[in-house]
């Protein structure tokens, strides 16, 4: 207490002393100009000019703020704030197919994002950000004398995770030598609103919506999917940290293409983490040593999964948006609106098509590369100059009026080109328009396509080699079917009353009604009789245009549309062998009326839609009724074709499947090889799934030159194979891989004992009977020899 009476005595005498000083100013400064005048002259125009640089910035920080280098964002704008969302497609085990958009973003709300993430943001980008109201003025005032004095600019700019969001809201506008300055105040004005406006967790939660990770890749959601193939609640501490990383310059630290800097700044977030207490200093030290380990997943229109099918899924998104309506009557953008695609594709069987596809038609390009040697794929040059003037590029040029010749000069002249080498390669190049139109001529392309028949919902579409080289579906693509029609006629047959085990003469015949058609087997062999199951697994040609004037060939074109078929088909005997043309989509349709024992499934590939907060605006679900579908086929018709094509994998044309790849499923199906080998098809289906597959090029002229590699059970079977090859592994599938028919029934059994083919000689054979249908003469395609 003694020692506290001197200080406060000492502490009031200095305020005394100081206060003296105050009043005595005015005499101080009177003295001091008429010492010296000119002091004082220059001491008041210092204080004039201070004053008046103060009310200068004053009044530029208040034009700016009353908007006279643009207007800023009222609270009610930022109450609202709203961006593009991308609108998502999911597989029906919750995968991200795919994503249609402007921006390429998708949100998530505060709950859901890992607070590791958090914890990385703010040590690298903030560290003080729950202490301030959104401008950090120690760490403006660090930076400035960092930058000034010391000449270090790698303390950054001193923004705010709220300055940060403001620039990001609202780009920087060009304001010649003034733009830095000028974006800054904005910036700080737009943050103290926000700061007003939102908690400090809500602008984190903007924040990581909105940022941008390059590649027009808008918020942590997508950024997480895209770069580690993952959801942002279960990223690692080093993945979190490579991502957070990247703010600082999106482009430069993006680990796709710079793994070097974007492993040496992650590490640098780590180690801020640690430094701020975030994470141990022994875990950070761990995690520093471990590589990138990204998990790229590209979904752009012509990278990801499903390709082929998010195009013909958009297209289809447009139409049935029109129809829907928000609340305030607007119209929802697919692009824009956020919306959430749900569809029946299963993300493992589509992954597990792919590959298929992928793998097998490499081989067989490589083979048919090989096969056609020095001949060109198109086996005549006039065929080939038809493509060119199909060509878009050649209809430009023809409708300037230009001629041939200088066209055809134009066209020889080469440029700098990316052109596609096999499946995930691509190659630049020199190229003129006419050598890229004969490379891409010489290329076998593919389709994929199956579905359960029980529900209708299609689990894998795949609709060609690469969708950016070849945007054409080939699941929608209409091929002629070959062999693949012929359960088509022999259920017919059926449903006419001809019996399985009506034997018909395997003879080479003309038919004069028909003007002269002599349909020939693809083997060329002749002789013995064939059941109807011996005809249907060998694909015996004659028995099936023989068992298809019985059963009257319009019949069978009627029975082909109630299964599915849409397009033109022709009524005539050479329906027998596949001349109609159909889609895989259509195919699939049939074949699952066979599998789903006489109903034919209605296919579907969309369950619903919901906006971004969860309302459903339709579902087509709960709109699938299975009890409403055609009964095309007596279920005992249908088990007659089902038992018949079944013993094709273990007997018939797809014996393949057996003794080459030890397919031992439960399966049914059947191959088609259209006229000249052009098609290649093959269906194999259980209760369970229907896949249809179709190979061949993009324009029928381009073919193998023989049966033995261009028929269905080389080009299309393998496909198949390669696929159930992937999903008898997969444990989770374990419900597909032992899928069985159902026993049929004794009198089904019965009318199928009997041996499918009885070998007799030449002389009692030429007595048989032959059946030729006395049906009105029609105008024949050409003879279709070569389907099996």
């Amino acid at each position: 207490m003694n020692n506290f009476i001197p200080t406060a005595r000492l502490q009031a005498a200095k305020v005394y002393a100081l206060l003296y000083r105050v009043k005595t100013w005015p005499d101080d400064w009177r003295d001091f100009r008429k010492k010296r005048p000119w002091a004082a002259f220059g001491v008041r125009a210092l204080i004039l000019l201070a004053v008046a640089a103060l009310l200068a910035v004053f009044i530029f920080l208040q034009s700016v703020r009353m908007g006279a280098f643009g207007p800023l964002p009222a609270k009610e704008d930022l109450h609202h704030i709203s961006s593009y969302l991308a609108s998502e497609v999911y597989s029906r085990d919750g995968s991200i197919l795919g994503r249609y958009y402007l921006e390429n973003r998708s949100y998530l709300p505060y709950e859901q994002l890992p607070s590791i993430l958090i914890k990385a943001l703010i040590a690298t980008e903030d560290a003080r950000y729950f202490q301030h109201n959104g401008i950090d003025w120690q760490a403006w005032c660090r930076v400035l004398f960092k930058t000034l004095f010391l000449n270090d600019a790698s303390q950054g700019g001193g923004s705010t995770i709220s300055q940060q969001l403001a620039k990001n809201l609202y780009p920087r506008q060009d304001y010649g030598r003034y733009s830095l300055i000028i974006n800054k105040i904005k910036e700080v004005f737009i943050a103290r609103r926000l700061e007003a406006l939102y908690t400090k967790e809500e602008i984190l939660e903007i924040y990581l919506n909105t940022v941008s990770f390059s590649e027009n890749t808008f918020g942590i959601k997508v950024a997480a999917h895209r770069f580690f193939n993952t959801l942002p609640e279960y990223l690692r501490p080093e993945q979190a940290a490579v991502l957070i990383g990247m703010l600082k310059a999106t482009a430069s630290y993006n680990p796709k293409n710079h793994p070097g800097r974007s492993l040496e700044r992650r590490n640098l977030v780590l180690q801020r983490m640690a430094q701020d207490g975030y994470l141990p200093a022994k875990m950070v030290d761990s995690l520093q040593q471990l590589p990138l380990q990204l998990q790229y997943q590209p979904l752009t229109v012509n990278e990801g999964p499903a390709t082929h099918f998010r195009e013909t899924l958009r297209q289809e998104l447009k139409e049935l948006l029109q129809k829907l309506r928000k609340e305030n009557g607007l119209g929802y953008n697919l692009y824009t609106d956020g919306l959430k695609i749900f569809t029946t594709i299963d993300s493992r069987l589509q992954t597990y098509a792919e590959v298929a596809v992928a793998r097998h038609m490499t081989k067989l390009q490589r083979d048919f590369t090989e096969h056609l040697g020095d001949e060109t794929p198109w086996e005549s040059d006039s065929l080939f100059r038809e493509v060119v003037y199909q060509s878009e590029v050649y209809r430009r040029l023809a409708e300037r009026c230009l001629p041939e010749t200088t066209i055809d000069s134009i066209l020889s002249v080469p440029h700098p080109t990316w052109i596609y080498r096999a499946p995930g390669v691509d190659e630049k190049v020199e190229l003129s328009p006419l050598d890229s139109i004969r490379h891409y001529l010489s290329f076998l392309n593919a389709g994929f396509l199956a579905a359960d028949p029980g529900t209708g919902a299609v689990r894998a579409w795949v609709g060609g080699i690469d969708h950016q080289y070849f945007k054409y579906d080939h699941v929608r693509s209409r091929r002629s079917v070959g062999s693949t029609f012929k359960p088509i006629v022999y259920a017919k047959a059926i449903q006419k009353g001809i019996h399985p085990c009506a034997y018909t003469p395997n003879v080479l015949a003309t038919y004069w009604r028909y003007e002269g058609w002599k349909p020939r087997n693809a083997d060329n062999k002749y002789g013995g009789v064939y059941s109807m199951e011996g005809g249907l697994i060998h694909s015996v040609n004659t028995i099936a245009v023989q068992t298809a004037l019985r059963a009257r060939p319009k019949a069978i074109a009627e029975l082909a549309a109630q299964l599915g078929l849409k397009g033109h088909i022709p009524g005539v005997p050479a329906i027998a062998l596949g001349v109609a043309d159909a889609s895989l989509e259509e195919m699939v349709t049939a074949y699952g009326t066979f599998a789903n024992r006489g109903k034919r499934p209605e296919l579907n590939y969309i369950r619903r839609i919901e906006t971004p907060e969860g309302k459903v605006l339709v579902d087509f679900e709960s709109q699938v009724d299975s009890s409403r579908w055609e009964h095309v086929l007596e279920e005992q018709e249908a088990d007659i074709i089902n038992e018949m094509l079944r013993k094709s994998p273990v007997k018939g044309t797809a014996m393949r499947l057996r003794y080459r790849y030890q397919l031992n499923n439960d399966l049914a199906g059947k191959t088609g090889t259209s006229q000249n080998h052009s098609d290649g098809w093959f269906m194999g289906y259980s209760p369970r799934l229907v896949t249809g597959v179709w190979v061949g090029a993009e324009y029928p002229i381009v073919r193998f030159r023989n049966l033995r590699l261009g028929q269905g059970a080389n080009t299309a079977l393998p496909i198949f194979a390669e696929f159930m090859l992937q999903v008898n592994q997969d444990c989770d599938f374990q419900e597909l891989s032992e899928a069985t028919f159902p026993e049929p029934s004794l009198e089904v059994q019965s009318m199928l004992n009997c041996p499918n083919v009885i070998w007799q000689e030449r002389d009692t054979l030429e007595q048989l009977p032959t059946a030729v249908a006395s049906i009105q003469v029609s105008p024949m395609p050409a003879a279709t020899s070569d389907n099996e």
